[in-house]
């Protein structure tokens, strides 16, 4: 496959998976609202249901889930803007090519396996 090929089709992958996670993070901050209309209605203590998940473990469960895909969300822009730069699948440390399969796999990497490690 060519590289304006593989540029292309890496764009179509990065653009659906954006899209997903921008919607992933539209619903965890509907969802956050919701809990904290129910936090705001329901001023007793939260911990009284043994079996049921308390408001502030939502909280938590939803603000985590929440920051998560809007790390994903940048990741993917800063991978579409390499894109469009043309320098997508390029380590941005070594300034060698990110191997096909680790893009296929992570599509937003920015780095090669090895300067991932390096970095780890």
């Amino acid at each position: 496959m060519s590289d304006e090929r593989a540029e292309i089709g890496g764009a179509e992958s990065l653009a659906a998976r954006r899209a997903e996670a921008a919607a992933r993070v539209e619903r965890l901050r509907a969802e956050l609202g919701a809990v904290r209309t129910a936090r705001g209605e329901n001023s007793d203590d939260d911990e009284h249901d043994p079996e049921g998940a308390t408001m502030s473990q939502l909280w938590s469960q939803s603000s985590g889930l929440l920051d998560s895909a809007l790390r994903e969300l940048d990741e993917l822009d800063a991978a579409l803007a390499r894109v469009a730069r043309g320098d997508y699948g390029v380590c941005r440390r070594c300034g060698l090519a990110i191997d096909p399969a680790r893009l296929d796999a992570r599509p937003a990497a920015a780095l090669c396996i090895d300067c991932a490690r390096l970095a780890g």
